[in-house]
């Protein structure tokens, strides 16, 4: 496992976690370690999609702000899985 993917996976157990703490569902949504890790890995890519369309390569982020922009992501894919989900 490469050095980058790693990163990729703790970053977005952080976000997911974060944002399922901050959002807490009900009991008939998918929880677990995995769909913890997927939300904030998907979370995190739409949103530095989103960032890079917006500001170009001018962004710098840092520890901290990618785990706020994949928090933020997270908690938008939970609220879109919440929608279609019932």
């Amino acid at each position: 496992m490469s050095h980058g993917l790693l990163w990729w996976v703790l970053i977005g157990f952080f976000a997911g976690i974060l944002a399922k703490g901050l959002m807490p569902g009900s009991a008939k949504e998918p929880k677990g370690c995995l769909m913890t890790i997927v939300l904030g890995v998907i979370g995190s890519l739409i949103v530095g999609f989103i960032m890079h369309t917006l500001l170009g390569d001018r962004t710098q982020g840092g520890f901290v702000a990618t785990l706020v922009g994949a928090t933020l992501g997270a908690m938008l894919l939970i609220f879109a899985m919440r929608k279609f989900w019932k």
